[in-house]
């Protein structure tokens, strides 16, 4: 390992001898470039999506998540899946495979709610809230100490005076974006 960083570390420095850096006047550059070398090789294995995977992990299995709870739209666990396939290839250097994937996902979604919360002097709820909740089994089949089970959980609100049929559509994508984005937090990027 050492002798590789003493490779890297050499590269821009012959790059600056042989490019003769002294003569036509591009020292800023050329320190430039070492320092920009020295800063990358300093963070070991860097990855700029901010993921923290391991590099012998080349694909993913996402299993159908499954509706659990009463309730929610009848194309909520196709579109849960989707979204966690689709933020997985696109965020990651991951092979989406139907089985057998290095890391696997699967759970049940768990709860679809709708809530009355902040209210009033009236007895009435100032704001309605939908909330959906996800139960996510992980398995990492290189690394087994990274396995876990847990609930992930978001909700947005709404205006008491309009009824959840008139903000699921708008609501429902921004939630599961959330979960979403939690869960590969939670398994890619081990937050």
């Amino acid at each position: 390992m050492k002798s590789m960083k003493n490779r890297l570390f050499m590269k821009p420095i012959r790059w600056m001898h042989n490019h003769g850096w002294r003569q036509n006047g591009s020292l800023p550059v050329a320190l430039l470039v070492l320092a920009c070398s020295l800063i990358i090789q300093s963070c070991g294995v860097y990855s700029f999506t901010g993921t923290t995977l391991s590099p012998d992990i080349k694909s993913v299995t996402v299993n159908n998540f499954v509706l659990a709870t009463a309730g929610g739209p009848a194309n909520l666990p196709l579109t849960f899946n989707e979204k966690l396939k689709e933020y997985y290839q696109r965020y990651t250097n991951l092979k989406v495979v139907p089985n057998n994937g290095d890391m696997v996902l699967e759970g049940n979604i768990t709860g679809y709610d709708l809530l009355a919360v902040a209210p009033t002097a009236q007895d009435q709820a100032g704001v309605n809230r939908l909330q959906i909740t996800v139960l996510a089994r992980f398995y990492n089949n290189k690394d087994e100490s990274k396995n876990f089970e847990q609930s992930f959980s978001f909700y947005q609100d709404f205006p008491q005076n309009q009824t959840l049929s008139q903000n699921e559509s708008r609501l429902v994508p921004k939630i599961l974006d959330q979960i979403v984005l939690d869960i590969f937090n939670k398994t890619a990027a081990d937050w």
